[in-house]
Parts: C-alpha cells; sequence; structure tokens
C-alpha cells in the first residue's frame, strides 16, 4: 500500500508539473507548428499600417479592452448572439475599431497554418507590430494563448478602466488584474496616439457637477478651446479630439507634457497628478523617451498575460468572430 501511495501522489505531482508547464507562455510557441505565423503577422501590419498610422491606436485600445475583461483571451472579438450580448456590444466598446484588421490577418495565418494560431496571440502581436511600426517601442510577446468562449458585455462595466475613473479606482481595477502603480501611469501613456470622440469629455467640459460647469482640473484656456473650436455642444457625439494634440500618431512623451499641463484629455489622465507617487512616475518619463518606451515595454509584457488561457483552455477560433461550436 506504501508503495501505491507514493506512486500516486508521484503521478499527481508529474501531472500538476506538465499542467504548470502548458500555462505558460513562450516567446516562439509557434516556432515548430506554424514557424511563418508571426512572419507573417509583422509583413501585413508594415504593409498597411505606415499607410493607416491611425489604426495602431486602435489596435492597441482593442488589446487593452481585451486583457483588461477576463483576460487576454480575444473574447472582445467575439459576435453578440440572439442569446447574448457581447463585450463589443457594451457601451464602452462600441467605438472599438480595427476588427476587420485582426480577421484578415487571421485569415492569412489560417491558410498557412489552420487551427494552430489563436485570434489571442494574433491581437497580441498585432497591436505590438502597429505601435512599432509608427516608430513607438517594441516589446516581447510570448505565445500559446487560447481563445475564450464566453464574451459578455455585463463584464466589460466591471473591470475596464474607464475615461471618467479617479485614481482609487483605477489603482484597484489595475491591482485586479495583477498590475501595479507604475503600470498605470505607464500604460496610461498610451494616449499619447489616438483620438476620442466628444462625448466622452461632454460631461467633464459642460456639466461636471451638474450644474453646468466645467471641471477645474482642467486647464481653462485649453477647455475653452476645446468648447469653441472642438466640441462645441454637451450633445456632440460624432465630432472626434486628439488625445495628444499636434502628434496623435506620434509616439512619444508629449502625452505627459499635456497631463502637467492640466491639459490631459479624460479624468482619468488628469487624476494622474492626485498623488506624488504618480506624480513622480510622470517626470522620470519626461526625462527620456527611450525610458519611456523600455518602461511601456515591460508593462505592455505584463499586461499582454493577464489571465491567458493556455493548455486545453478554451479554443483556437477558426474566426475571430464567433465561436468554433456556432
Amino acid at each position: 500500500m506504501g508503495s501505491q501511495s507514493y506512486f500516486k501522489v508521484l503521478i499527481i505531482c508529474l501531472v500538476a508539473l506538465i499542467g504548470s508547464t502548458q500555462a505558460q507562455l513562450q516567446l516562439g510557441f509557434y516556432t515548430q507548428k506554424c514557424p511563418k505565423a508571426e512572419q507573417i503577422i509583422y509583413n501585413f501590419v508594415r504593409e498597411h499600417i505606415p499607410h493607416a498610422p491611425s489604426l495602431a491606436a486602435a489596435l492597441l485600445r482593442l488589446h487593452f479592452h481585451d486583457c483588461f475583461v477576463t483576460g487576454c483571451d480575444a473574447s472582445v472579438l467575439l459576435h453578440s448572439t440572439g442569446t447574448n450580448q457581447a463585450e463589443k456590444d457594451s457601451l464602452p466598446n462600441l467605438t472599438l475599431r480595427g476588427f476587420g484588421f485582426i480577421e484578415k490577418i487571421k485569415s492569412l495565418v489560417e491558410a498557412e497554418c489552420p487551427g494552430v494560431v489563436s485570434c489571442a496571440d494574433v491581437l497580441a502581436l498585432t497591436a505590438r507590430d502597429s505601435v512599432h511600426a509608427i516608430g513607438g517601442p517594441y516589446w516581447n510577446v510570448p505565445t500559446g494563448r487560447r481563445d475564450g468562449v464566453i464574451s459578455r458585455a455585463a463584464d466589460v462595466f466591471l473591470s475596464l478602466p474607464a475615461p471618467f475613473h479617479n485614481l482609487t479606482t483605477l489603482i484597484t481595477l489595475f491591482n485586479d488584474v495583477g498590475l501595479d502603480l507604475n503600470d498605470l501611469v505607464i500604460l496610461s501613456g498610451a494616449h499619447t496616439i489616438g483620438i476620442s470622440h466628444c462625448s466622452t469629455i461632454a460631461t467633464r467640459l459642460y456639466n461636471f457637477t451638474g450644474k453646468g460647469d466645467t471641471d477645474p482640473t482642467l486647464d481653462s484656456e485649453y477647455a475653452t478651446n476645446l468648447k469653441t473650436s472642438k466640441c462645441k455642444s454637451i450633445n456632440d457625439n460624432t465630432t472626434l479630439i486628439e488625445m495628444d494634440p499636434g502628434s496623435r500618431n506620434t509616439f512619444d512623451v508629449s502625452y505627459y507634457n499635456q497631463v502637467v499641463k492640466r491639459r490631459g484629455l479624460f479624468q482619468s489622465d488628469a487624476t494622474l497628478l492626485t498623488s506624488f507617487a504618480t506624480r513622480s512616475i510622470i517626470a522620470k518619463q519626461l526625462q527620456s523617451t527611450q525610458g519611456f518606451f523600455a518602461e511601456f515595454a515591460k508593462s505592455m509584457e505584463k499586461m499582454g498575460q493577464i489571465k491567458v488561457k493556455t493548455g486545453t483552455q478554451g479554443e483556437i477560433r477558426k474566426h475571430c468572430a464567433v465561436v468554433n461550436f456556432s
């Protein structure tokens, strides 16, 4: 009985070890199964992003919105069904772009290696390559993610950081997915590229406390400029605004300059000035663009590993918008 018990324990330990090994992402995961996968993604991005640089911000945002809700499992790419409203159709995600771009890349990879490369890995690699294609930082993307089969709009409101969140709420949401205060400030630096809609800041400009006032933490000259030349009405739902005026397609530290001048577009940008710790992190980024790039790379690699599905979890979708059994 003693030897049998020992053997059972040994088997259990080996299974646990194998499971632990499978749960780890790794660089070059597809080297044997689909050696051309990453090059196919890189080539497509390099061919198209220079002609549509604004897509880099959209694809990075898509990756961020995916990872914060149920982990980096491409659940944000799934369509709603007759019985379920998916993440992409929740209010915070209605302005997401880049779905067709990801689906096109997925089709190219599928043609090369059917059923091998996950949509989650395609999204993670595409976000990295797109940012790098416009002169931004390059970061490691270990692969081996699998795709989730569940996507619920309600989960978005529970997990996704919002433009109106204060520092306490942001810290909580980042900590919930294993990211710290430094990651919060560094990843906010992604606002150096891209655009937003007037509807996102309408309340901040026109009715901050419900009395027809403007957020006092927003530079008054900037606020006036926004109201007279961009967002001329609280009901403007269509006008686009640069997150980092003058350099929305350039990945640099100018976003932090805007924040220091109290010209961060969102309340979530302005709140980075409300603590000594976050102000210190901002000051450090302003010392060196390359330093910021290095920090951003580290934080993106961490973010890309949030609650990933590996091994036998989830599936490898044939099409990113639908699960395989639908």
